[in-house]
């Protein structure tokens, strides 16, 4: 019955994770821990995770922008090492609730900005042009809070959002994103000595391609999102992981 619970948790962790680029490991791993070791919950969330961003890239793969991946997702893994380092000792409950407020400020901001665009007839509409100067800078800022905060997938998203991407590219560039740095933590987790139980190895036989399904319903759920709400839906569940870290980090 856990297998079966398990899947159906990868099954909604992988349509929401697709569809927001963040997500998968933040309602999964609170559940996971309740049963398995946090070091168990995390390796296979993270094997799961890898290959949802593979989902990710193959299916939107018509997005796929090789400049804005050099440029955001290369120098935001370069600098996610900076702000880990930075973060050595510091409270973590405090930058988590700072993080929560950035993310629900930023969603909120998107929120009203839209609605004011509304209202003055689309007009007042908020973006930072995708140019060299500008990915280089957002990939950098992203990289080094994620470092800092330890959540880099809300982070991406809320950056890659402000350029108002088309949805194709914000979901690939994401999951490419996603995958290089899913690639280096598994690495790190297995050489480390990480494993699973022999229960958790065999239910990946199952929850794999229980991932691949949720992905291909975001997709279906993404292709019925009109672009010019898109952003909306990634600020609504921007404002959730906020709110959720202010209150409970």
């Amino acid at each position: 019955m856990e297998i079966l619970y398990i899947a159906l948790l990868t099954l909604i962790a992988a349509t929401v994770g697709t569809i927001t680029g963040f997500g998968t490991s933040t309602l999964m791993i609170p559940v996971l821990v309740i049963f398995f070791s946090p070091v168990e919950a995390i390796f296979l969330v993270a094997i799961i995770h890898w290959f949802g961003n593979i989902w990710k890239v193959a299916l939107f793969r018509s997005g796929f922008n090789m400049r804005l991946l050099m440029l955001f997702g290369v120098v935001g893994l370069a600098t996610s090492y900076l702000g880990a380092f930075v973060s050595l000792g510091a409270n973590e409950a405090i930058l988590l609730r700072v993080l929560g407020a950035f993310l629900a400020g930023y969603a909120l901001f998107v929120v009203f900005q839209s609605l004011l665009r509304q209202g003055y007839g689309g007009q007042t509409k908020f973006k930072i042009p995708a140019g060299n100067i500008t990915a280089i800078s957002g990939g950098a800022l992203s990289g080094f809070f994620a470092g800092m905060f330890g959540i880099g997938g809300a982070i991406r998203s809320a950056f890659l959002s402000a350029f108002d991407l088309p949805k194709a590219v914000f979901i690939t560039t994401a999951g490419a994103i996603g995958l290089l740095v899913d690639s280096t933590r598994i690495i790190t987790y297995f050489t480390g000595g990480a494993t699973l139980p022999r229960e958790l190895w065999y239910g990946l036989i199952l929850f794999i391609p229980v991932s691949f399904l949720g992905a291909q319903i975001a997709k279906k759920l993404v292709d019925r999102i009109p672009q010019h709400k898109f952003r909306i839906v990634i600020a609504v569940f921007l404002l959730a992981i906020g709110v959720k870290l202010i209150f409970w980090p």
